[in-house]
Order: structure tokens, then C-alpha cells, then sequence
């Protein structure tokens, strides 16, 4: 299941491997259309890649520090580096397959 995470603990758990971070916003209609999507990709891809969540009103500096100005926006990290961003719903398997470029 994919945890929601805040400031604090963001780039300790970005910095190794790679890791999905959802930046979605509780009013948002397709964040919550993506919400199960995200959370079956989780299950299915345990053991290979992380995934989070970050409420962007709870921690707007890092929504600002990504330019995340769009929700949902999936951004795939790799040992702490920002290596693709997916913007809008995207369907699982489109969003899978960007993943798996970075396994």
C-alpha cells in the first residue's frame, strides 16, 4: 500500500532505488480516479519499486520544488533523482511500463 508522506521524511525515502511518488490533492477527481490504480500498482510491483504519496496542500514546498502545478502528477525517481513525470490519469498499464524502463 502506498504511504503518504510529508517533507520531513521525502528525500530519505526517494534516495534509493525507484520510487513512485503520487502528487495528488484530496478535491482533486482524478486523483481519486488514479487512487486505485496507484494502489494496485503497489501490490504488484512490491519488492521492485516504492510508491508514496504526497498530499501537495499538506507539502506545497515540494509540489513547488517539483513544479508540480498539474494533479495527478506521478513523478519515477531513481536513487534520488527525478528520471520521468507522468501528468493526468493514466491508465496502469501505460503507467507500469513507464516504471519498468527504470527497474
Amino acid at each position: 500500500m502506498a504511504q503518504i508522506i510529508g517533507s520531513n521524511e521525502f528525500k530519505s525515502e526517494i534516495s534509493d532505488g525507484v520510487v513512485i511518488v503520487d502528487f495528488f490533492a484530496t478535491w482533486c477527481g482524478p486523483c481519486k480516479m488514479l487512487a486505485p490504480v496507484f494502489e494496485d500498482l503497489s501490490s504488484e510491483m512490491e519488492g521492485q519499486s516504492k510508491f508514496f504519496k504526497v498530499d501537495i496542500d499538506q507539502s506545497l514546498d515540494l509540489a513547488r520544488e517539483y513544479q508540480v502545478t498539474t494533479v495527478p502528477t506521478m513523478i519515477i525517481f531513481k536513487d534520488g533523482e527525478k528520471v520521468d513525470s507522468l501528468v493526468g490519469f493514466i491508465p496502469k498499464e501505460n503507467i507500469k511500463s513507464s516504471i519498468e524502463k527504470y527497474l
